[in-house]
């Protein structure tokens, strides 16, 4: 770890609480790093856990509550926006506050609109609380990534990244799994009393494990002000903005997946919620296996510019694919050809996600809140966009899927080479 990273992790830990992930160090101090590595784990699983679970019980909830698709994916946006809204308000409060409290309160709402969810009567009642739990949960989303850059820079962060995304990649792949469990024993409200239980849990450990990672003397005194000219200088910066954008819409192709999937590997190609979670957990397998081949073979002898670039032609090159096969170029292809493409459009994010993160935070240690927020800001409502579009041709077909990800790929690698332009970066190959 660089020395300054050294000097966060050692420092400004609440002495109320364990202290931060360290590198090196006693073997306490190691067991102690693992506990905070998998709290914030935890926070990253958040969103995948309150998506993902619920994912194979769309269909069922369609007939439950009386609503066509296109309303019922709009549970799904409105937890996505509020993801994305809730970020800006957390964000700037974590830089002024801390990290800590936000973090506590955000849980605390999580936990009460999830359990209202799960006795919504109505699609609309059901859209408004799920808008409330996005909006709860983005606390979780903003702060463990706001917390990784209090504690990390430079290669260590890159790395850091790709340890939260096998943690966190565990989620995705159990979600759906766990989800169709469900639908065997129960309805699709026992999803929402599963995630209110997690929810409970997650709470107790951050509150337990999880100490102060910002000092009093790196917080932000101003208002609200004051946090928007921060927001506003982040955003003047071209290259911040740039891995931002291709962050997002990088998002963006990954959520018309996850928007898209139940409705084309059940109702289009006749799958059942089993075989569709297994598809799901496999895909989610790649992106985490990519994840880790990222941070423990390519961070520090390939630049990180670099892994991002082949991350996103990966993704178009796979994107382009699935438009011909959805779209009846090459006849009838079944579920297989589709499958295997969204495998290698979703392991290729394992190259994008944690790469635009890393590089946009190394530009931003003076406000790793504000810029956190505006990167979770910007990948959620470029996803909560792309998830109605999905579904604008009906349900039995695929392809406004397949072009809303093409459409994401190229605008995403359009980004980083226009904004970012890596080739005059002058950095190393270590990727720093």
């Amino acid at each position: 770890m660089p020395e300054s990273g050294q000097k966060t992790t050692q420092g400004h830990i609440s002495e109320s609480a364990p202290a931060a992930p360290a590198t090196g160090g006693t073997p306490a101090a190691r067991s102690v790093g693992l506990l905070v590595t998998l709290v914030l784990g935890g926070l990253t699983a958040l969103p995948p856990l309150s998506m993902d679970m619920y994912l194979p019980a769309l269909p069922e909830v369609t007939g439950a509550l009386h609503a066509p698709a296109a309303t019922v994916q709009l549970t799904l946006t409105a937890c996505l926006a509020g993801m994305a809204l809730g970020q800006l308000v957390v964000g700037p409060m974590s830089d002024k506050w801390g990290r800590r409290r936000p973090l506590l309160a955000g849980m605390v709402v999580y936990v009460l609109a999830t359990a209202v969810c799960a006795l919504a009567p109505t699609a609309e009642l059901l859209i408004g609380f799920r808008l409330l739990q996005g909006l709860a949960g983005a606390a979780g989303i903003v702060i463990a990534r706001a917390v990784v850059r209090d504690l990390y820079d430079g290669v260590e962060m890159a790395r850091f990244f790709s340890t939260l995304m096998l943690i966190s990649g565990v989620a995705p792949i159990i979600a759906p799994l766990i989800g169709g469990q469900i639908l065997r024993i129960t309805d699709w409200r026992g999803v929402f009393h599963v995630l209110t239980v997690i929810g409970i849990l997650l709470t107790f450990v951050v509150w337990r494990f999880l100490g102060e990672t910002l000092p009093p003397e790196r917080r932000h005194e101003g208002g609200v002000g004051d946090a928007l000219r921060t927001m506003r200088g982040l955003l003047a910066d071209r290259v911040f903005t740039g891995y931002m954008l291709a962050g997002g819409l990088a998002f963006a192709a990954l959520f018309a997946y996850i928007s898209a999937s139940p409705f084309v590997v059940q109702e289009i190609y006749g799958a059942s919620p089993q075989t569709f979670s297994l598809l799901f957990g496999l895909n989610s397998i790649g992106l985490v296996a990519v994840g880790q081949i990222n941070g423990k073979l390519l961070v520090g002898r390939v630049s990180l510019d670099k892994a991002l670039g082949w991350g996103l032609g990966i993704i178009l090159l796979a994107a382009l694919a699935l438009l011909l096969m959805t779209s009846g170029v090459f006849g009838d292809v079944g579920l297989v050809p589709v499958a295997a493409g969204l495998f290698v459009l979703m392991s290729a994010m394992g190259l994008a996600m944690p790469n635009t993160n890393a590089q946009a935070l190394m530009r931003t240690p003076h406000a790793a809140g504000s810029a956190s927020a505006l990167l979770g800001t910007s990948s959620f409502l470029v996803g909560a966009i792309a998830s109605p579009l999905v579904g604008i041709a009906g349900e039995h077909t695929a392809v406004p899927m397949a072009v809303v990800q093409l459409t994401c790929a190229v605008l995403s690698l359009a980004c980083f080479l226009g904004l970012c332009r890596p080739w005059r970066s002058g950095k190393e190959a270590t990727g720093v």
